[in-house]
């Protein structure tokens, strides 16, 4: 392999375009650009974004069976399939802001998606004519209705998803990971981000939600929400300054494509016996084409193939890849497994937008003696959890535990990970046990239980979701090649995209499975009243699951590689970390 610069070598670029030149990593932005101050309207935008988001996606479960007249299990669905096309779309923004766009003019774009479906669910709320009539409970949502329903619901998906495809890359890339105090700041600025959202999300399911199911001032709910998340992109619009920007460069996919044909075409080449023989390109055209050069690793040696370069070949594009280029394949590919064990999380997650919402509304919502607390609102205290120990964990726990492991953020990210699932399957434990105890309540004594049982299960479950988001998307930005940063944080919402639509799969499928075994040919969770189901055996079906999903990660994280993994030594330097996979002592390790 050509001898090249272990370092990065990245491009400056000047906001309008007029210049750019190649400079190593840490001269590479201008002094007055990136870092704190750049992140700052990235903070602020996501906190006004989600307040609306996360109120809407606890309390349109709410909407749909009280102002559309959907079911219990219609308005689950409905709910779970939104939010998981939601989450599936951020694979297009991360791709789009990699490839074609920057991230800043990805999230403004799809903003505009964003706003116009905002302003439709505000008129069919408002307009009586555009739903069906509030007597008739019968009475579906349908024809030209119907239409507008589903375009906006589309509408929301696209600018929802799109956004969130971009905007986190944008921030992270305020930080250079080659410097050791702005490092750590990156592994600092995904808990900040995470602590806007939940302060954001803490304002809108108590606010924005008593608004709404109280007040039923549902179309009120919804501008209030399109004039916030306005607000937030000129916010981040006037960031724009102060933002370090990434020019797009090549399709990542496309370059994958190359790496696969290639392989296959030679797939009848011997692999030499010392990697260094294997093509990769010198250190100017490495320069020329602002990448990182990567080592070679020994896993999925089959690609390898793609950088035999033989005697007399040239070195072209579709006859042969360069050792970097083929190891970005072999990243993606390694991320998959971590990315696949982490989708019974988020359907757990559907079950506390969903289902414990409704368990919510048949109990005891009093607060003292003349205050009701909104059901969807609930989720408030997890959030509050979330919002305290954030900052705990990053000002206490993260130095405190870097003092011995020398990571920048303290404990690895899929060490993180594995706490947040662990929390899941434990959460869902004692769902299933409230659940228990408030069917008994009012079954057998007519009694209704405090609405407040159900902080347990919220509780936890929100520090859960404080570990895994937040080490998913460090971990997917970190890992990920540079030209593909948006796209591999993604991953993180596309992890929840799965869960949700795994949510929809298994309510279905249990329903149908357990109605033909049942002597009542009724599903566990089939119906509209919970005190006729067995819902807590739903949750134990989930837990018990989740269990097993998190052997199967113990096992992928193991396996997986890191691409390099820094340490900060005595000096505060970034010393890189079993750069190889072909050094002797290179053990997997999570």
């Amino acid at each position: 392999m050509a001898a090249v610069d272990e370092k990065s070598i990245t491009m400056e670029v000047d906001e309008a375009g007029a210049s750019c030149e190649h400079t190593p990593p840490r001269s590479s932005w201008r002094v007055r650009k990136g870092g704190y101050r750049a992140a700052m309207f990235v903070f602020v935008m996501s906190g006004l974004d989600n307040l609306g988001v996360v109120a809407n996606m606890l309390s349109l479960v709410i909407y749909f069976i009280v102002v559309l007249h959907f079911n219990l299990a219609e308005a689950s669905t409905t709910l779970t399939n939104f939010m998981g096309a939601t989450f599936l779309i951020t694979l297009l923004g991360g791709f789009i802001s990699d490839t074609y766009m920057t991230r800043l003019n990805t999230v403004l774009v799809f903003g505009i998606f964003e706003i116009l479906g905002y302003g439709l669910l505000t008129l069919q709320a408002h307009k009586s004519s555009l739903r069906p009539p509030a007597t008739c409970l019968a009475c579906p949502l349908k024809d030209g209705n119907l239409r507008l329903f589903d375009t906006t619901l589309c509408l929301l998906a696209v600018g929802f998803g799109g956004t969130r495809g971009a905007l986190p890359a944008l921030g992270a890339d305020q930080f250079d990971k080659s410097n050791p105090k702005e490092a750590r700041h990156l592994t600092s600025y995904f808990n900040w981000l995470l602590l806007s959202v939940t302060v954001g999300a803490s304002i809108g399911v108590t606010v924005i939600v008593w608004i709404s199911t109280e007040k039923n001032r549902w179309a009120l709910a919804f501008f209030i929400c399109m004039v916030l998340t306005i607000a937030g992109f000129i916010c981040l619009a006037a960031g724009k300054p102060f933002y370090r920007v990434r020019v797009p460069g090549d399709s990542p996919m496309l370059k994958f494509i190359q790496v696969v044909i290639v392989s296959i075409r030679n797939r009848k080449f011997p692999l030499p016996a010392n990697a260094d023989e294997l093509y990769e390109m010198d250190e100017k055209d490495q320069g020329k084409k602002d990448e990182e050069v990567l080592a070679h690793t020994s896993q999925l040696r089959f690609f390898d193939k793609a950088a035999v370069l033989t005697a007399g070949m040239k070195p072209e594009p579709w006859k042969v890849c360069p050792v970097t280029q083929v190891e970005e394949l072999k990243i993606i590919i390694r991320m998959l497994p971590i990315l696949a064990s982490t989708v019974v999380m988020n359907t757990c997650l559907a079950q506390l937008q969903t289902f414990s919402v409704a368990q919510g509304r048949i109990m005891d919502l009093s607060l003292g003696h003349s205050f009701k607390v909104p059901p969807a609102s609930i989720p408030v205290i997890p959030l509050v959890f979330m919002s305290i120990l954030l900052p705990l964990y990053n000002f206490l726990f993260v130095p405190f535990v870097r003092r011995f492991t020398g990571r920048p953020s303290g404990i690895s990210h899929l060490q993180r990970v594995g706490i947040g699932l662990v929390l899941s399957a434990v959460s869902m434990a004692i769902a299933a046990i409230v659940e228990v105890k408030r069917r008994n309540a009012f079954v057998q004594h007519n009694e209704q239980i405090s609405l407040f049982w159900l902080s347990f299960q919220y509780g936890i479950f929100g520090i859960a979701d404080m570990f895994t988001l937040v080490g998913l998307m460090e971990f997917f930005y970190s890992e990920a090649p540079a030209g593909m940063r948006s796209l591999s944080t993604s991953f993180s919402f596309l992890s929840l995209a799965l869960g949700y639509f795994l949510n929809t799969v298994l309510v279905q499928t249990i329903n149908a499975v357990t109605a033909r075994l049942a002597s009542s040919h009724r599903g566990w969770i089939e119906g509209t009243d919970l005190n006729l189901i067995n819902l807590d055996l739903f949750y134990w079906f989930l837990s018990i699951l989740s269990c097993l999903n998190f052997g199967v990660y113990l096992l992928c994280a193991t396996w997986y590689k890191y691409r390099r993994d820094y340490k900060i030594d005595g000096d505060d330097q970034l010393k890189p970390q079993r750069q190889s996979q072909n050094d002797p002592d290179d053990q997997p390790r999570t």
